[in-house]
């Protein structure tokens, strides 16, 4: 009530103490307003296919129908990259809680177990490409915020840089001891 006499006192260029005294002016100037209840109806049960079929509304396309594009595919990429950090450190956390022996005693097992250099160098790749990508691809995000980058053109580049320094980055990491 107060917002209608402000808003009439501010629209008649008078002060809120004379509307108060005066309010048959006021009242010229607000409009009256009737509200009318009505008994709830209940929805239907019906699935959400249904309720647009019974409205004649037009089927939304699904994303199965866009071409896989280079800028969503690293968007989708990066946060499940995010995801699996997470999972890593949430893994980790847990084995140095839980497990009998150090983590070092358990890598030295996996050392001293007869699978060739190849699965190693594989299993290292696995594990070290999700941080190169998710860091690269970070600082790639950086740059965007900062207002650099933002063509189409340099989105793609810079998309392709990312991959390929993340792949090389991710293959160094796994040639390490």
């Amino acid at each position: 009530m107060s917002l209608i006499f402000r808003l009439a006192g501010n629209r008649l260029g008078q002060g809120h103490r004379l509307l108060l005294q005066d309010s048959n002016r006021v009242l010229n100037y607000v409009r009256p307003v009737t509200i009318k209840c009505t008994p709830a109806v209940a929805p239907l049960n019906e699935s959400h296919d249904d309720r647009n079929a019974r409205f004649n509304r037009p089927q939304s396309p699904h994303l199965t129908i866009y071409k896989p594009q280079l800028t969503a595919m690293m968007s989708i990429s990066h946060r499940f990259t995010g995801l699996i950090l997470t999972a890593y450190t949430v893994a980790l956390s847990a084995a140095a809680i839980y497990l009998e022996f150090p983590l070092e005693f358990y890598i030295e097992k996996l050392k001293s177990a007869e699978i060739g250099a190849g699965s190693i160098y594989g299993l290292k790749f696995l594990l070290a490409f999700p941080l190169t990508y998710h860091f690269w691809n970070g600082i790639r995000h950086l740059l965007w915020d900062t207002g650099r980058f933002l063509t189409i053109r340099e989105v793609y580049i810079t998309g392709w840089t990312v991959l390929a320094v993340a792949i090389v980055s991710a293959a160094i990491l796994s040639g390490m001891s």
